[in-house]
Parts: structure tokens; sequence; C-alpha cells
């Protein structure tokens, strides 16, 4: 927890995407179990949703520019669930989205278990403008095994790979 703080609740305070889970913080549905950092999402009512699962952020603790980034990573799989490693710009509160940039590493919608998606968004208005390419693993599935999930990130360019 010193690389990392929660966000807490459902999006009220002008962040998330009106999702259906209530985000915890604290070990409830997130904890660091053999140096691996374990977010859950249960089916369990919370006030006004009937999910809950663990939403963490660097704000204020990490920045990156530039470089390489690997993060690896064992997906889950379902109707619903839409894991995501994404970075912000360090500038959200003073420009806001999508004008502070977002980089999303990598993004699975859970009723495609072999695809990920790699997107960048920018401009000075919602809907942002974005590129987005998605990436296969064949017939396999990401929640099969760990896989790495990659950022090349230079000046004038993104690469985004994958194993």
């Amino acid at each position: 927890t010193d690389d990392w703080d929660y966000n807490v609740g459902r999006g009220e305070w002008g962040w998330g995407n009106n999702e259906l889970q209530y985000y915890h913080e604290g070990t409830k549905n997130c904890e660091v179990k053999d140096g691996r950092l374990i977010i859950t999402a249960k089916e369990e009512p919370a006030g006004d949703a009937q999910y809950t699962s663990a939403r963490i952020l660097t704000k204020g603790k990490r920045e990156f520019q530039f470089g390489r980034i690997d993060i690896r990573a064992k997906l889950p799989e379902g109707q619903g669930l839409w894991p995501a490693l994404w970075m912000l710009g360090s500038n959200i509160d003073a420009v806001g989205w999508p004008s502070c940039g977002e980089i999303d590493i990598m993004e699975l919608t859970g009723d495609k278990p072999g695809r990920v998606l790699g997107t960048a968004h920018w401009g000075d208005k919602v809907p942002s403008t974005y590129i987005s390419k998605n990436y296969g693993i064949g017939t396999k599935k990401f929640s099969d095994e760990y896989h790495v999930f990659s950022i090349n990130w230079e000046q004038n360019r993104i690469q985004w790979l994958v194993d």
C-alpha cells in the first residue's frame, strides 16, 4: 500500500463508468498474497450495489512517462467483468478527462476471454479522441495462465505487447 490507495464507493465523485459494484478498501476484495496482488469481485450486496470489488490507484504515489511498462496478470472471465490496467495523466485534477490523457495497457471484456484491448485516449472533450487495438491468443483464454501485458511508450509512439 506504499504504492497505491483505494477508490471507495461507486464513482459518485466523478470517477467510474456506472459500474454495478461497490469498491471496498482494505483486504475484503484486495490482498497481497505470496507476492501477488489479488483483486476479487464478489456477488454480494453493498448499499444499492449487488457486487463488490476493489479499485486501486497510484495517484500521488507513482508516475510514469516514457519507457517500457510490464504488468503480469492472470485475468478473470465472465459476462460483465471488465478488468483493466490503465494510466491517467497526473494533471487530471487540473485539466480533467480526457485532456489529461489515458493509456489503457490492457482491458478485457469478460465475454471475450481470449481478447484484450490496448487504447490511448486524448482530446479536450467527451467523448475522447482515441485509438484502440485488440490482441488475441488464438483459442486460449487470458484466464488460463499468467500473461505479460506491456507498453513501449515513446515521445510520439505507443506500442502494445502481449507476452
